[in-house]
């Protein structure tokens, strides 16, 4: 989930966050933070945190689905984002950073909090009660069609190309071939799939947001996403008393899961990209978000024991190359 650098990054990757985001993945703002910076490397090579990242935010519609068993979709949004601001606010404590300042700032945030993180997570977990955690993963693979379709409306620089509509059109066939639409969308529970679908057209419309309201807000991406989760942790445990009943008891694994969607996927996961964003460019970064689909998918049938049928991987091979068309920029060409 690339756009030209204006705002510090709020956004969390689809699954990434946002993922993915990201939509879903990083957002070009973290690029234009780290540019001029020099190259850092981490302890593990960046191949390998690469690698890292794309299981965690490819098991995190796994982790949705175990949660659910035990626990309202809204409780587990609340745990996913209480979890992944805690281990945050860990980061900064040890930098000693402090988180944003201004009522304005904070104001911005609460509308990002909602769109980037309290609706999606919430529609995520609510959709995964009817369909299988693959069919979820590979609908979040559509934020970066929702995006381009919207940057054509929103964003008057995000100038549409042939292939970038190609590629809209494309994806989006891909997701008609997921559904099965020659059979009538037969066997595919449609509100749960739409739920899932808006929760992956949340994270762009967010972005649009953020890139308006947040540019040039001090501050280090960790600090503003940190807020953010605070935010939603705030809104979310709002709408869960409100809405539902406190648990009466906490499985082991569907606490584990909550804990370690938001502690690992939400918090070490986002902490674990901007370091892969300053070290290998936001354009080597971005493309686990292209992994996503393919891990869920796989988890989903290995350890959940879901059904996988021929268009569904077939399906989401055409998202992902839709996808991938639309992120693609004529380079602006040079003066004579």
């Amino acid at each position: 989930m690339s756009a030209p650098a204006a705002p510090r990054p709020t956004l969390e990757p689809p699954s990434a966050t946002p993922a993915t985001a990201t939509a879903t993945a990083t957002t070009s703002a973290t690029a234009a933070a780290t540019a001029a910076a020099p190259r850092r490397r981490g302890l593990l090579d960046w191949r390998v945190r690469f690698a890292i990242l794309s299981v965690v935010w490819g098991f995190s519609f796994l982790l949705i689905k175990v949660g659910t068993e035990a626990y309202a979709p809204f409780q587990v949004a609340l745990g996913r984002v209480l979890f992944g601001a805690l281990a945050l606010m860990t980061v900064l404590l040890v930098r000693r950073e402090p988180l944003p300042r201004g009522l304005r700032t904070w104001g911005h945030l609460t509308v990002a909090a909602l769109l980037l993180n309290t609706a999606p997570f919430s529609l995520f977990a609510y959709a995964e009660l009817s369909i299988p955690s693959s069919l979820a993963g590979i609908c979040n693979a559509t934020s970066p069609l929702w995006g381009m379709a919207l940057s054509l409306v929103a964003l008057s620089e995000d100038r549409p190309t042939r292939r970038r509509f190609a590629g809209l059109g494309l994806g989006f066939l891909g997701v008609l071939t997921v559904l099965g639409a020659w059979h009538g969308f037969s066997g595919v529970d449609a509100k749960g799939t739409a739920f899932a679908l808006l929760a992956s057209l949340c994270y762009p419309i967010g972005w649009i947001y953020v890139r308006r309201t947040l540019a040039g807000t001090p501050g280090s991406p960790v600090a503003l996403t940190g807020g953010q989760l605070m935010v939603s942790t705030l809104q979310l445990a709002l709408v869960s008393a409100l809405f539902t009943s406190a648990p009466t008891s906490f499985p082991l694994w569907p606490t584990l899961s909550v804990i370690a969607l938001g502690a690992l996927g939400t918090g070490m996961a986002l902490q674990m990209q901007y370091g892969l964003v300053t070290e290998v460019g936001p354009t080597t970064a971005q493309m686990v978000t292209y992994f996503i689909p393919v891990i869920a998918t796989t988890a989903g049938v290995l350890v959940l024991g879901e059904q996988l049928h021929w268009n569904t991987p077939v399906g989401a091979a055409i998202v992902l190359a839709g996808a991938a068309l639309t992120q693609t920029r004529t380079a602006p060409r040079k003066p004579a």
